[in-house]
């Protein structure tokens, strides 16, 4: 399901002023994530992540897709994999909880 933006993720984890979850929530929701779980997905990962972390997800999703023919979508398991990838296992640990969590896995 492509549903996981790199704009999203770097729009919500960079800028705003709104609380990480309503960023992540509705750029999640721009991007195709009906409401309920879009805002599910939001409210966990800010739960379970700090601002830096969030950071950190963001930057690397955007640097995962960056040459890719479709660089603006990041599907559910490209983001996993990107999470895994960090050398941070808190922050893989969060994106699995939330995507089983908010019935978004692939």
């Amino acid at each position: 399901m492509k549903v996981f933006v790199i704009a999203a993720f770097c729009a919500v984890t960079l800028t705003g002023c709104a609380a990480p979850a309503t960023r992540i929530s509705t750029g999640l929701q721009r991007y195709g994530l009906d409401d309920p779980r879009a805002d599910c997905v939001g409210t966990r990962l800010q739960s379970d992540l700090s601002l830096g972390q969030l950071q950190q997800l963001g930057r690397a999703a955007a640097a995962y897709r960056k040459d890719d023919t479709t660089p603006g979508v990041l599907t559910v398991s490209d983001l996993l994999r990107v999470a895994g990838e960090l050398k941070d296992p808190g922050i893989a640990l969060a994106v699995g909880k939330a995507a089983a969590g908010c019935g978004v896995l692939p």
